[in-house]
Formats: C-alpha cells, sequence, structure tokens
C-alpha cells in the first residue's frame, strides 16, 4: 500500500478544498467509516451488502419488492401456498360455522367433512361454483360472500403481480467470474468482461468503476476512500457481441504500482455500475458487480469468444477463460 500512497499523494490537489470536493465526488454512498476488512460492499448478484437493523416490520418485510425481485420458482410457491393456507382457513371456517349447513355435503363421495368444506372454499375462493356444494344458512352464506370478494381481491393482486414481474425489464448482463492483469499496449492493465445471456438488443451502454480501498490517516487509524477508474472506453452504442473493459494502469491510476499482497492489505474492492436502454421495453436496465482483490489474476488475459465461418458464433463458456501472458 505504500507504493500506491505514494502515487496517490503525489497526483492528490494541494488544496484541501480541492481534495474535499474530489472526495465526495467519488463517495458511492457508502461513507468512510466501513473499515472491517475481508467485507465486500457489493454482492456479486448486484445487491449490497448491508443489512438494516431496527426498522419496522413492514419495512422490512417489504412485500411489493420481493414479490416482484423473487425468482419465479419462489414467486409460484409463495402463490400456492397462500392458496392452499387460506382454503384451509376457510375450511375451518365453515367446520365452526356447522358444516352441516353446507348443501351436499353428506355426498358420500367426498371423503369427510373437512375435505368437502376445504373443496367448496377452493370452489367459492376462485368463483367457479360447480353447485356441487352449497350454503343453506345466513351464516355459511356471509362467510361464502366474504371469500367471493377475497377471492376477487387475491386475484387480481396476482394478475397485477405477474404482469408487473413479466414488464418489469432486467439486465441478464453476465460479468466474468475474474478480472485481470494484463498486458496491453506498452503498460499493463486491469480487464474484466461482460455479456448479454439474452437476445434482446441493448443500447447505449455504460460502465463506471470506482477502486475503493482503506488506507491510514495522520493518527494512524483507517479511512475508506474512493477513486474513479478511468476505461480505455467506457461506453458503446451497441452490444451484441462480448465487451472487455480496459483500464490503462498508467501513473494517474490508482493502482498505480500496486502488488496483490499490497491491494489485500488495502482490502481493496473495485465497485462496478452498468446501464443501458433495454430496446424490448425502451427502458433503462441497471445492474452492479464488483470485483475483490482475491478475484483478480496477474498475469493473464481472457482468450477469444468468437469461432465459425458463415455467421459468427459466440461462444458463452469461453466469457471466464484465460491464458497467462507476461506483464510489461
Amino acid at each position: 500500500m505504500n507504493a500506491s500512497g505514494r502515487q496517490l499523494s503525489s497526483h492528490a490537489p494541494q488544496n484541501s478544498q480541492l481534495v474535499e470536493q474530489e472526495e465526495k465526488r467519488t463517495d458511492l454512498g457508502f461513507g468512510t467509516k466501513l473499515t472491517d476488512s475481508k467485507v465486500r460492499l457489493v454482492n456479486q448478484d448486484g445487491s449490497f451488502n448491508l443489512a438494516r437493523a431496527n426498522g419496522s416490520l413492514w419495512d422490512r418485510l417489504n412485500v411489493y419488492n420481493r414479490l416482484i425481485t423473487m425468482s419465479w420458482v419462489q414467486f409460484f410457491t409463495w402463490l400456492l401456498a397462500a392458496y392452499l393456507f387460506t382454503n384451509t382457513l376457510f375450511a375451518g371456517i365453515y367446520m365452526l360455522a356447522d358444516a352441516s349447513t353446507l348443501v351436499g355435503i353428506d355426498d358420500k363421495k367426498l371423503n369427510g367433512p373437512f375435505w368437502k368444506c376445504f373443496f367448496f372454499s377452493s370452489q367459492t375462493l376462485t368463483t367457479v361454483g360447480y353447485g356441487h356444494i352449497s350454503p343453506n344458512s345466513f351464516l355459511t352464506s356471509s362467510i361464502a360472500a366474504f371469500e367471493s370478494m377475497i377471492g376477487l381481491l387475491a386475484f387480481a393482486l396476482a394478475t397485477g403481480l405477474l404482469y408487473g414481474r413479466f414488464s418489469r425489464p432486467v439486465a441478464h448482463i453476465r460479468f466474468s467470474k475474474q478480472s485481470v492483469f494484463s498486458p496491453y499496449l506498452d503498460v499493463n492493465a486491469w480487464m474484466f468482461r461482460i455479456i448479454n445471456t439474452r437476445a434482446n438488443q441493448l443500447i447505449n451502454l455504460e460502465i463506471t468503476a470506482t477502486l475503493s480501498r482503506l488506507e491510514p490517516k495522520g493518527d494512524g487509524t483507517l479511512t475508506r476512500k474512493y477513486y474513479p477508474l478511468n476505461f480505455e472506453r467506457n461506453k458503446v452504442a451497441f452490444f451484441p457481441a462480448n465487451w472487455t473493459l480496459v483500464h490503462p494502469i498508467t501513473e494517474k491510476s490508482p493502482l498505480y504500482g500496486c502488488t496483490p499482497e499490497e491491494l489485500e492489505q488495502s482490502d481493496t474492492e473495485i465497485l462496478i455500475s452498468f446501464q443501458a436502454l433495454d430496446d424490448t421495453f425502451v427502458q433503462s436496465v441497471h445492474t452492479r458487480f464488483s470485483y475483490r482483490f482475491d478475484e483478480i489474476k496477474w498475469g493473464h488475459r481472457f482468450r477469444p469468444m468468437f469461432d465459425g465461418d458463415q455467421q459468427t458464433k459466440l461462444d458463452l463458456d469461453k466469457l471466464d477463460e484465460t491464458e497467462e501472458v507476461n506483464l510489461n
């Protein structure tokens, strides 16, 4: 960290006000107090590695966001669980209200009064109404009327959630598992590679990266600093193939003169933000990613992902393939 620290100090503005303005410009919102080593700031699924405590129950549940962002398997599992729970609940209510008041409850083709109440509840909840079983008292008719209203609202809510999940644009961007330090022109460069795993078109892509690391202050305590990493090219108009992002390690780079040991000692993490316009939805999509010091391969470069003659073929399985090279 000493070599990189000297390099940074030599390029830092001398005016304290300019230094403060630069730090504010590159602060990503994590602040400077997160100094717990070996704890990443951004998980590789794009979520922030941060847990909130002492919030309200409703804020912790965050129901709508969870239902919109969870996987399809989890979503349909919750729908099925809610459907079974609701029918079981109303079946118990019908049993307490006297199941004998339901016409057809004595039909021996159905096994037991509870299951008869359960299937009557499912017919009422979905407004199917086969007529095989029907209420025959004011109390059970009132319960059935209330359940019908609950069913209409519940299925309208489920339909809205389904539409929200289908209409929500998501950036299906896959990042290489490892980034690399590789020779580039007459210097070295830090690189990583991305690919759009879907056939939809993304346009006007832009990527930014910020280096985060711990540095000692004058009193010896650690503080977290953030430095922007400039890419050779951070914007492209189209994204039909893979894209390798290249940050040249020049004297102006915060990575200049760094070694793997120094990156580990300073708990270095590189935070990446991606945004683009999804041509299908005509809406912006974005995602986040990060590489920690132990997710960088030194003296490696990415292998090509293309092959084919008549038509260019892009092999997604080659996204993470690298080979050893000598650094400059």
